[in-house]
């Protein structure tokens, strides 16, 4: 017999052979995390799902009712559980930090399988040409978002606007060239001259004209916000040319 205590929550959600809602299965799975005994109900038809809407005048599912109380869906829930709500406008760093620790590690294991050992002069090396790649990659998934990011800041793109879209592919290249090695009298002035306009422009846009916009750095869809990170990004571009340049006696 269950206690008087038992928490219950009644969950309604879409279970169709062509589609499982993923809301509902994060709601069923939260709710039971949080002690609730649910009664799933799963809607398995278009007509049973509009007719759920309909009764209970809502627009969506997942629909959670806890004592006879409609709670909502899955944002309602977790605040209701007293979790975070994610909010899609609140700036975060998360993207850069998640990508420049996977290209940190991936740069030690490299050290450790190729080296022995895990820090070496070589595992910064691959650390930045690395992080150059995905950073490319991030802004060549959606470039016309990108470019009209880029184009609120960037000092050359300003003036001629295809720079906006060669410059991912220009970052890309450098830095696949840097992992290999390879072509240095290509890439360390390619890497030096758009590192060198990326952290004028950044530090024009933040520190002198005091702009609040998004960075373009890892794409067009985040809301990292223009300032240090970027600035990152630009001098360690140059700082790896200026090493590479200085590494090959080149000067």
């Amino acid at each position: 017999m269950m206690s008087a205590e038992t928490k219950r929550a009644v969950l309604y959600r879409m279970t169709t052979p062509k589609h499982q809602c993923p809301y509902g299965l994060k709601v069923l799975y939260q709710l039971r995390q949080a002690g609730y005994e649910v009664e799933d109900n799963q809607l398995g038809s278009r007509q049973d799902i509009d007719a759920f809407k309909a009764k209970h005048q809502v627009k969506s599912t997942p629909q959670v009712f806890i004592d006879g109380e409609r709670i909502g869906g899955y944002e309602a829930v977790r605040k209701h559980l007293g979790k975070p709500v994610h909010d899609p406008d609140a700036t975060s760093y998360r993207p850069v930090a998640a990508l420049f620790t996977m290209t940190a590690l991936t740069a030690v294991a490299l050290s450790v399988g190729v080296h022995g050992n895990w820090l070496s002069v070589q595992t910064v090396e691959w650390f930045i040409a690395l992080s150059m790649v995905v950073l490319a990659l991030l802004k060549l998934q959606n470039i016309e978002s990108f470019s009209t990011m880029f184009l609120n800041y960037d000092l050359v793109a300003k003036r001629w606007v295809p720079y906006s879209y060669v410059y991912p592919y220009a970052e890309g290249l450098a830095g696949v060239l840097m992992v290999a090695g390879m072509l240095n009298w290509l890439s360390i002035p390619l890497a030096l001259f758009i590192g060198c306009v990326g952290a004028v422009s950044v530090f024009k846009a933040v520190y002198l004209d005091k702009r609040e916009i998004k960075c373009a750095c890892v794409g067009g869809a985040n809301n990292v916000p223009l300032g240090f990170i970027s600035l990152t990004e630009n001098l360690m571009m140059i700082g790896m040319a200026l090493w590479m340049w200085y590494a090959h006696g080149w000067f």
